[in-house]
Formats: structure tokens, C-alpha cells, sequence
């Protein structure tokens, strides 16, 4: 079984604080390493949210010592308040949400989040619906496709790129991530050796379309920060600066008046040491980003 070993554990338990917590919610758990760390912690009770049914199945798994004080829910995070309501829970006591991807999804065949491996390009974290990659790619115009690029990708070769893609397309050669990394790396004219892979950026920024992994996320904190008990704390790991911009800014405003009482934590994100970066490479961008409701 692939488990998903959990980015920035301890200093997420040092600030979550969860001993004798009564109800933490884990908005992104994944596999459940993080939630697996709030039980051993002395965590109370755990409600864990994740859109990957898959995922979900191995979290079960590894966490059936708590079985009896956990509840997972398939859906996305950003809908958690609803299934809190229907619940009747007012509030809660802690919260996290890790808002990257995890390996069992970079490393199982057929998911299309790698160019590492040959696959369809699918690339939704819940494939019970929503459009895969390929339909959207069928549907996108080139400057569609190159401001996509280049907000959620940061990718200045943006333009030629997707004129690249739509043309690979449009050739019958564009079905499998092998085929659109080529595209991609055959767009781009680099010299010598790469810190990272010329597709990185391009993979990243359609991930983040087909999943919608930006829309609403500021809305979500807010929510989230509002159903926090007075003492309860929030922490929130990005993976990139798209992601930890609007974390950085909401908590911000919402500490200046936003309509909750909230006190940023860290006013610098915590990233994760170089023996933890050694022992798992992709923790190398983390963020962590805390905040705690006072009344």
C-alpha cells in the first residue's frame, strides 16, 4: 500500500495543540498521515474530509485503531461547512487542511497528475465527476489555454506552449501525459541542465484548472475561521505561491477586522527542515501558515 508520508508533522502538532481537543477536522486527509498524528497526539474525536474517494479508502486503513472516533466524508473540503450543519456542529476545535496532492496520486497509473508516467490525461482528484483533463484540452482555445497557463503556472513561454498543445491536439498526438510533456519540453528552449523539469509549471497550472484547486479558496478560510471555537486553532500548508499568497492575505484581513477575531500565528510561513527535505523531497515547498480564534 502507497501511504502519503505527511509534510510538516510536528511543527503542525505543536501548533493545532490537539491533546483533549473534542472535535478537530482534518479539511484534506488524504491518507491520513496528518490525521493519523492529531490520535497519536491525543486528539478526541477527528471528522476528515478528502474529494478522493481512493485516497479515502487507504486513510480507512490506516487509521482503524481510531475507527470508533473518526468520521471520513467524500467531498471537497470547501463544503465543509454543510456537512458541519448537518452534523449540528456549531463549532469545532482545530483544523487543518494540506493543500497539496498526494503521492498515492502522483504515483498510480492512470491518474495523469505525473509526466513521470505514461497515462491519460485525467488529472481530477475526484473521478467520480467533473471533466477530465483531455475533455477540456478538446474544448480550449489557445489564449484560453495560454492565460491558464501562465496564472496558474507562473510560466513566462505560456503562449508558445499552448499554441504548441493545441497543435499537438489538433494532430491526433496529444492523449497521454508523455505525449503533452513532450509538447511542452519541445516549446521551450532551454540550455544545459534544469533545476526542474521544463513541464513542472505546465503540469501544475492544468491540475489546478481541472480541479478548480484556487476557486473559493479564500472563501473557504473565512468559513473555516468562523466555525472555530474561541482557543481553537487553524493551520493551512500551500504548495505554492498562488496557494500561499491568498492563505497569507485572508488571514491577514481577517486578523485586521475581517468579521472574526482571528491572530495570525506565523508571520512567516514554517517550511520544513533540510532533514526532513532530504528524508521526503516533495515537503521542499511547504508552507505553513497558522492562525488562532480569540472570542
Amino acid at each position: 500500500m502507497i501511504l502519503h508520508e505527511p509534510v510538516l508533522p510536528g511543527e503542525t502538532i505543536e501548533q493545532l495543540g490537539p491533546a483533549g481537543r473534542a472535535l478537530m477536522v482534518d479539511c484534506t486527509v488524504g491518507t491520513g498521515g496528518h490525521t493519523e498524528a492529531l490520535f497519536q497526539a491525543g486528539a478526541t474525536r477527528v471528522l476528515g474530509f478528502d474529494r478522493d474517494a481512493e485516497v479515502l479508502s487507504l486513510a480507512r486503513e490506516r487509521l482503524s485503531p481510531w475507527l470508533d472516533r473518526l468520521e471520513l466524508v467524500h467531498g471537497d473540503y470547501r463544503a465543509f461547512g454543510q456537512a458541519l450543519d448537518e452534523r449540528g456542529i456549531d463549532r469545532i476545535d482545530g483544523a487543518l487542511a494540506d493543500l497539496g496532492h498526494s503521492t498515492v496520486q502522483l504515483e498510480t497509473d492512470g491518474r495523469g497528475f505525473s509526466f513521470r508516467l505514461d497515462a491519460p490525461l485525467d488529472m481530477r482528484m475526484d473521478r467520480s465527476q467533473g471533466q477530465t483533463l483531455a475533455e477540456m484540452l478538446d474544448e480550449v482555445t489557445p489564449e484560453a489555454l495560454a492565460d491558464v497557463i501562465y496564472e496558474y503556472g507562473e510560466e513566462r513561454h505560456s503562449r508558445r506552449i499552448a499554441r504548441r498543445i493545441i497543435w499537438a491536439r489538433d494532430a491526433g498526438e496529444l492523449t497521454t501525459t508523455t505525449q503533452l510533456a513532450t509538447a511542452v519540453r519541445r516549446s521551450i528552449r532551454y540550455r544545459g541542465r534544469t533545476r526542474i523539469d521544463p513541464a513542472t509549471r505546465t503540469f501544475q497550472a492544468l491540475r489546478i484548472w481541472v480541479n478548480r484547486e484556487l476557486d473559493g479558496l479564500d472563501v473557504f478560510l473565512r468559513s473555516l475561521a468562523s466555525r472555530l471555537a474561541a482557543g481553537a486553532r487553524m493551520v493551512i500548508i500551500s504548495f505554492h505561491s498562488l496557494e500561499d499568497r491568498i492563505v497569507k492575505h485572508t488571514l491577514r484581513e481577517l486578523e485586521q477586522g475581517g468579521g472574526v477575531d482571528l491572530r495570525v500565528l506565523t508571520r512567516r510561513p514554517v517550511r520544513p527542515g533540510p532533514d526532513e527535505v532530504s528524508r521526503n523531497p516533495r515537503a521542499r515547498s511547504a508552507r505553513l501558515r497558522a492562525a488562532e480564534r480569540l472570542a
